[in-house]
């Protein structure tokens, strides 16, 4: 609020009145309830007496519903104007069915005076038809803030706000007119309501519970429908999922020379194996046309195969640049097993080790190696169910013990028989805790892959609380636990259990990861680490914590080679790019108005510079890795240009996009070589990031967050005047996408 004299002079002797913006009185009432089962059916509302403020709100159908924040917490946001600061109201429960009776909450009214809950904040008790009781923990937090801060709340304050006629789009303003004590002021800016620009995005988006990304049994690849698991002596089934597992056919005659079939050890299928004396040579492709190197049958000699078959599932790598020469190197002169390399991940439950695990999976195959993520839980979850307390889990239970260790040896022999048919990095996810256990592991992989094991140690209480807490809301082991306290306190058990036989690594090739996690210092170790890919996962993993934050991914305003069809280019802005930079400018002030810290990266290209320009307060770099693609001797040219004056060069990028490099110019590979270190460094940032880049940057940095497939990365969506969120954080990545235009 402005303070000091009413009347002030400016320059030339006038008396002015300075404006008095009035502050509002903004609050938040939340209710938490661990115990979702048992009131799952029933949503919180709040309805308030102050008929001032809300109406005839005491009638239950015209109570506010609360929004949910979380799995367990419930919000209600209101603004309550200067003549009314005294409230009271009462929680009710309401069922989806309107005519069904409402639950109102036990006790007297809840009374706020001033934005301070007066009495304290009781538990909110229900009790309902079968007399049994439900209670929420309640919180209250308050603020005193300006109208102009409040403008795009739009529950509150919609009866002032009005569509403008930008483009059709309705943007949000407040009211133009603002009285106060001497008079009134006109031209309120321009706010926006966020949400209001929302887009549906093209994946998938909600969070998902991290293993069960993972990769699958074997035996659904045998039977369609309900698949039968056979280890041994024991069997059990389970339903078939919706998408199968990807399969990499191999075709023996041009593999290798001499196939053979080998029983799965996990469940009995027959799989085609290349042969293990190594004739299987390196197959690199560095763009359509190029060679591709393939080691000759005697062993002496390499021959050059001039080929532009790039769909063989088992090229290795998909990659280009320095990362094909790394994995040649690697493949050609490192010893048999060195060809494939199994991370094998060491710590304590809710550790961050599962998370660590889905992100080093999306880094490799990012960067164009076959990696495949096998999570021990999710074998142990087919095998025995879902349901195993923490009794299972005891150092004194040889049932469970053996139970354990044989679904390791499972997950572990179907990532070895997937190595042997082209896969190169697997990540073995479970505890593996105890040295007998990673022995045990040693003695499976030995000749036929190296281990490296990847601990991870956390010393954060708060943070192994929340993950604690996560996993009970997340995991299918919890899934039908109707007791939240019940759940916590049984996971809490289950990691007492490995904490009795818990013994840190110190055999063999290891990476230590201590208090990594907290984005607050840390220290990493390593031992026997040497080779490109192991060298690149250490780097990696020193650049890396699970403090949340958004990414903010969009492309330049519309430029004028864009109106035209025109590649490449330093073009400027066209007259929508320039609309949307004021827009864009707009949107990032108000979604990061508290980050300041946050920071905005550019290309070296002019329109990405003029389409940040407008956006104040926050830092500007300038990527010259975030420049487009290099269109070579076609950049300036339309696609009808290209495809009449060089159709070779047009049918060679329309076959494989991925690969195609234009003449003197770049592919989408050589992209992603060149973006290696703008993941690493978006991976280290604490803070929020906008990119403002170009379209096939934005792709392959889109591909990298979202974990598509390298062949998708050319055909992704990302269109104009749309600004996409990534939310990273434990829970792992989300994905919002707005449109502004």
């Amino acid at each position: 609020m402005v303070t000091g004299n009413n009347e002030e002079h400016d320059g030339n002797g006038i008396h002015q009145t300075p404006l008095r913006i009035p502050e509002l009185l903004y609050v938040s009432v939340k209710m938490e309830n661990p115990i979702l089962a048992l009131a799952g059916n029933l949503f919180p509302h709040v309805f308030f007496s102050s008929a001032a403020l809300l109406g005839d709100s005491c009638d239950c159908s015209k109570a506010l519903s609360m929004e949910r924040e979380s799995a367990s917490m419930w919000e209600l946001s209101f603004v309550v104007p200067q003549n009314h600061e005294a409230l009271d109201f009462k929680f009710l429960l309401k069922p989806k069915d309107d005519n069904s009776p409402c639950f109102v909450e036990e006790g007297p009214n809840r009374v706020i005076i001033g934005g301070a809950l007066q009495g304290g904040a009781r538990l909110a008790s229900f009790k309902l038809d079968n007399d049994q009781a439900v209670e929420y923990k309640v919180f209250v937090q308050a603020s005193r803030v300006s109208s102009f801060d409040l403008a795009a709340s739009w529950r509150a304050y919609k009866e002032n706000f009005h569509p403008s006629a930008v483009r059709g789009i309705p943007d949000v303003s407040i009211s133009s007119e603002l009285q106060t004590e001497n008079e009134t002021v006109s031209s309120v800016g321009l706010e926006l309501d966020l949400e209001h620009y929302v887009v549906p995005a093209p994946s998938n988006s909600a969070r998902v519970y991290a293993a069960n990304l993972t990769e699958n049994p074997r035996s659904r690849n045998s039977v369609s429908g309900s698949d039968s698991y056979s280890a041994g002596d024991d069997s059990f089934s389970f339903d078939q999922p919706e998408t199968e597992m990807e399969i990499n056919d191999l075709d023996p005659s041009k593999a290798y020379e001499s196939p053979r079939m080998v029983k799965s050890q996990s469940v009995g299928t027959m799989s085609t194996l290349r042969k293990e004396d190594g004739q299987r040579g390196p197959f690199v492709d560095r763009g359509v046309g190029f060679p591709r190197f393939k080691k000759s049958s005697s062993l002496k000699a390499f021959t050059t195969v001039l080929s532009l078959d790039t769909d063989t599932e088992n090229s290795f790598p998909a990659a280009a640049g320095a990362v094909a020469a790394g994995a040649i190197a690697d493949q050609m002169l490192g010893p048999k097993e060195d060809k494939h390399l199994a991370i094998v991940m060491v710590s304590l439950p809710a550790r961050g080790k599962t998370f660590t695990a889905a992100k080093l999976t999306r880094y490799l195959r990012w960067l164009g190696h076959n990696t495949k993520h096998f999570n021990v839980g999710k074998y142990r979850r087919l095998k025995h169910g879902a349901s195993q307390s923490a009794d299972f889990f005891r150092a004194d239970n040889p049932e469970g013990i053996e139970a354990r260790n044989e679904v390791a040896k499972l997950a572990f022999e179907d990532m070895i028989t997937w190595m042997q048919e082209g896969g190169q990095v697997g990540i073995f996810d479970a505890t593996n805790s105890s040295k007998q256990r990673r022995n045990m592991l040693m003695k499976l992989a030995e000749g036929r892959c190296k281990i490296i094991f990847l601990e991870t140690i956390c010393n954060d209480v708060d943070m192994i609380e929340r993950n604690i807490r996560y996993k009970i809301q997340q995991s299918p082991d919890y899934a039908e636990v109707q007791d939240f306290e019940a759940g916590l306190r049984d996971f809490k058990t289950r990691v007492t259990n490995y904490e009795k036989v818990y013994e840190t690594v110190e055999e063999g090739s290891y990476i230590k990861m201590i208090d990594m996690a907290s984005g607050r210092g840390g220290q990493i170790q390593v031992n026997n680490i040497s080779g490109y890919l192991p060298g690149r996962i250490v780097f990696f993993l020193m650049n890396t914590h699970l403090t949340p934050r958004p990414i903010l991914l969009t492309r330049h305003g519309e430029s004028q080679d864009n109106v035209r069809g025109r590649i490449g280019g330093d073009p400027a802005l066209s007259e929508a790019g320039e609309l949307y930079k004021q827009k864009l400018a707009k949107f990032v002030t108000k979604r990061l108005k508290s980050e300041r810290a946050a920071s905005i990266w550019t290309s070296t290209l002019q329109r990405t510079i003029l389409t940040a320009g407008p956006i104040g307060g926050f830092p500007k770099i300038q990527w010259r890795a975030l420049d487009e693609i290099d269109a070579g001797v076609c950049d300036g040219m339309t696609y009808e240009e290209i495809k009449k004056n060089m159709p070779e060069e047009y049918e060679s990028r329309k076959k494989d996009k991925l690969r195609y490099r234009y003449p003197r110019g770049e592919s989408y590979l050589d992209v992603i070589q060149r973006l290696e270190p703008v993941i690493i460094e978006l991976e280290r940032q604490r803070a929020p990031v906008v990119v403002v880049s170009h379209q096939a940057v934005l792709r392959a940095l889109y591909a990298y967050f979202t974990d598509r497939p390298l062949k998708e990365i050319p055909h992704m969506e990302v269109p104009l005047h749309t600004i996409i969120e990534i939310e990273l954080g434990v829970t792992g990545v989300q994905e919002k996408r707005y449109k502004l235009m």
